[in-house]
């Protein structure tokens, strides 16, 4: 009999909105990146111009995504599964994630107020949210911005991926319920494999 999936998160895994938000921004991130590593190599060219036409609307999505998704995880905060692990697995676990949310929540405003402060104004999907204006300042004194925008970014890049590895570490190696839960919401398998297990 079908069960329809639950929306909110539970002990035993994560919510269909949790799960979307997830994979949503986990599809804008590849997306996102893209853009900067096409930036990198092929500057200029109209590859390039076209993946970055579209970073600064992806990455004002995705600054609104993880609001919406850190203000969901509070709202479900007592409700969602425990980490795997002994204690300093699990205290590592939510460090990595609060690292994770800072990084995400930082990094998009640093470039809106760069864009802003420069006389640009702020432009998403075609739809002008802040008008070009007169520059508060010169470049050089945003230049400190831009500058942390960019390593902040390949620095979230170094964690996502740091991220993506334990995740799989724990679903092919120690096999345990911890990427189960966030792919199908709920699993089967144990939080805590013993060692024995195979």
């Amino acid at each position: 009999m079908f069960t329809a999936a639950p929306m909110r998160d539970d002990r035993e895994g994560y919510g269909l909105v949790t799960r979307t938000l997830h994979w949503g921004m986990a599809a804008l991130f590849a997306w996102q990146f893209t853009t900067g590593i096409v930036r990198v190599v092929a500057e200029d060219s109209p590859v390039d111009a076209f993946f970055w036409s579209t970073h600064y609307s992806v990455g004002f999505t995705l600054f609104c995504l993880v609001v919406l998704r850190g203000l969901w995880g509070l709202a479900n905060l007592h409700r969602r599964p425990p980490h795997a692990g002994p204690s300093q697995e699990r205290l590592a676990a939510s460090l990595g994630q609060l690292l994770l949310y800072g990084l995400m929540i930082v990094i998009p405003p640093l470039m809106i107020v760069r864009a802003i402060g420069l006389g640009r104004g702020f432009t998403v999907y075609g739809v002008q949210l802040v008008a070009p204006g007169e520059p508060w300042a010169d470049r050089a004194t945003f230049a400190p911005l831009a500058d942390a925008h960019v390593i902040l970014a390949w620095t979230l890049l170094a964690c996502i991926v740091l991220h993506a590895a334990i995740a799989l570490y724990h679903g092919f190696v120690r096999r345990d319920a911890t990427l189960d839960r966030m792919v199908k919401g709920s699993s089967a398998l144990p939080l805590n494999p013993g060692p024995d297990r195979p």
